[in-house]
């Protein structure tokens, strides 16, 4: 089971919270045997990923699919509850994150924010660029249009 948590004791506290949802288990009974940071494999690359969660808003429950764009599956997982906490003033307690699958491919791409991005030759243009002078005091003004 992939748990996304700030800290080991959070961790653990939502693991047995899904386990008794899974399975008749509770804490006298079971045992953690292991725990593990998700590491990735290329930290410096940056990917797509998508997420399919299930949060309960104050109308009800709801079945939600996000995509977002990063460097790894936490920084992902992380936006995501960032993004929810502001557009839908959903709490961390009140998410649960259903599957986190990275999208190798462009096509697995659905929504527009992230096919933005996807376009060959993606430029971003620096329109006030300051020069630095190695000089205290400048004779004219310095201008940042180019």
């Amino acid at each position: 089971m992939t748990i996304f948590a700030k800290n080991d004791v959070v961790a653990k506290s939502r693991y047995w919270y899904f386990l008794q949802k899974l399975h008749k288990v509770k804490k006298a009974s079971g045992e953690i045997v292991y725990m593990s940071p998700i590491s990735e494999a290329r930290p410096t690359k940056v990917k797509n990923f998508g997420i399919w969660i299930r949060y309960d808003s104050r109308s009800g429950t709801h079945n939600m699919y996000k995509e977002y764009r990063d460097v790894t599956r936490t920084g992902a997982v992380e936006t995501m509850y960032q993004d929810l906490a502001a557009r839908h003033r959903a709490r961390f307690r009140s998410i649960h994150i259903l599957k986190v699958v990275e999208l190798a491919k462009t096509e697995d791409v659905k929504r527009q924010y992230v096919k933005q991005f996807l376009t060959k030759n993606l430029a971003f243009p620096l329109p006030h660029r300051v020069t630095k002078s190695k000089n205290l005091y400048l004779s004219k003004r310095p201008t940042t249009f180019y």
